[in-house]
């Protein structure tokens, strides 16, 4: 049997392994997944008789080369920042590799190696990234063939909790790693070109200075700008455009609201509160407040934040227990990023029946003939409850789609790379279709950033 080697059980694993134990009969595969915590691979082989669960631990030489060096081709859902030490050894044992995370720079300078034996290393190949280039690189090849000139592209995805499952006033939970959301937008400036202006936000004002978008069926959406919308511009053949935007999705009202945790420093990694085990959820928040022998915490946050107490920003501060007294962090020595985290877990961790949704919305804008045009294209994901999510659909289908063309050499081309050629977005595209994830286009008036303009 062939032997695919899926090295981490999380969240976004679950589609994927139960896509290739779905295929493992007809297409003659063995599926093992490893991970640290056995368990989690259990769940998800669910006794199946093609899959096999094995403990692995990435800090492991041995565990991790006997594993890689057993297979055929290796699935790393490993954080992003332990795939290098995947690939490092799929170069020695020459297998071909698949990952869902951005090309770090580490695995760049893998190319070389990758080309010289003829393997295929596909990155960037589940949501956002992945999704998101495959649908774009279509529509721009297709405008391209009938001569059509890019001028515009903007593109924002968001990881959201479905409106029947909604029911909280920040319109949001958690569909992924919850550190990644508390630390979104940290680090350098956003930049983005806006009618040929290269612009940029840095981040203590990123949450200020959002787009309004709106969803058939689903109404309105604010987004916030990617660290580097710039980072495609070479790799989808946008030297020339006048407007490249990356952003990021969320219902209407939560990045002002958001802006607060910004603002108060709450959102901080890079240091450690002392005592923070023994804190309760209001000490935590007094301790960025000045002190005041006869103020409240809340009247002192709103006064600091210029809060007024029929906000509804303090509505949704209130409802996440911000000033409870009897909460307690129970962290020791954590980051203010940390306990917030822990905070908003207890209101926006995905109950058993919740389902979430993957929303994702592209504006290309193009010149033919001297005439400009503007094509929107939609795609909205739901998905079946907490352990099958649309995260998990989006991300873990296209890696498990793209594992299988590489394993049946119709995806051949070596080397380290993302999914931008037609060779590979066509058929992960279609085959998507088949799990209800797809696009909608419309050609709609070419209004490109400022419709002043036109």
């Amino acid at each position: 049997m062939r032997k695919i080697l899926v090295i981490g059980a999380g969240k976004s694993a679950s589609f994927l392994i139960k896509y290739l134990l779905n295929k493992s009969t007809e297409e003659n595969l063995h599926i093992i997944v490893g991970d640290i915590n056995i368990q989690n691979a259990r769940q998800l082989i669910d006794n199946h008789e093609n899959g096999q669960a094995i403990n692995l631990d990435i800090f492991s030489s041995h565990s991790r080369q006997d594993a890689i060096e057993n297979a055929d081709i290796v699935v790393s859902m490993l954080p992003a920042r332990y795939h290098i030490e995947v690939a490092r050894d799929c170069i020695s044992y020459g297998k071909h590799m698949v990952t869902a995370s951005y090309v770090s720079k580490e695995m760049e300078e893998l190319d070389k190696a990758a080309k010289n034996k003829g393997l295929v290393f596909m990155n960037e190949v589940g949501v956002d990234p992945g999704i998101d280039h495959m649908s774009a690189m279509k529509v721009i090849d297709q405008i391209r063939s009938k001569g059509g000139k890019m001028i515009l592209f903007e593109s924002f995805t968001g990881g959201l909790v479905a409106p029947e499952s909604d029911t909280n006033l920040w319109n949001y939970k958690f569909t992924w790693n919850p550190r990644n959301v508390v630390l979104a937008g940290q680090g350098s400036a956003a930049k983005f070109l806006q009618e040929g202006t290269y612009k940029y936000i840095p981040y203590n004002r990123l949450f200020r200075r959002t787009e309004f978008l709106e969803i058939d069926g689903y109404g309105r959406f604010e987004a916030y700008a990617n660290r580097d919308s710039l980072k495609y511009q070479d790799a989808y053949g946008l030297e020339n455009v006048k407007t490249l935007y990356r952003g990021t999705m969320r219902r209407v009202g939560f990045s002002r609201a958001w802006n607060i945790f910004v603002q108060l420093g709450m959102t901080a990694d890079d240091y450690t509160i002392e005592d923070s085990e023994n804190m309760s959820y209001r000490d935590f928040i007094n301790a960025f407040l000045p002190y005041s022998p006869t103020d409240s915490v809340e009247l002192k946050f709103r006064h600091a934040l210029k809060i007024d107490q029929d906000d509804i920003v303090w509505d949704k501060l209130e409802e996440l227990d911000l000033f409870s007294k009897t909460k307690m962090v129970e962290l020791k020595e954590a980051t203010p990023a940390q306990i917030l985290q822990k905070i908003l877990m207890d209101s926006w961790t995905l109950q058993d029946d919740d389902k979430d949704m993957i929303v994702m919305y592209h504006k290309f804008g193009y010149q033919l003939n001297d005439k400009k045009y503007q094509i929107d294209s939609t795609m909205v994901a739901k998905g079946d409850d907490r352990t099958y999510t649309a995260m998990s659909k989006t991300v873990g289908l296209p890696v498990a789609i793209a594992t299988m063309a590489i394993l049946n050499e119709k995806i051949t081309t070596p080397g380290v790379q993302i999914p931008i050629h037609k060779e590979v977005y066509e058929p992960i595209l279609t085959e998507l279709e088949d799990f209800d994830i797809k696009f909608t286009e419309k050609e709609v008036p070419y209004l490109g950033y400022n419709p002043l303009n036109v």
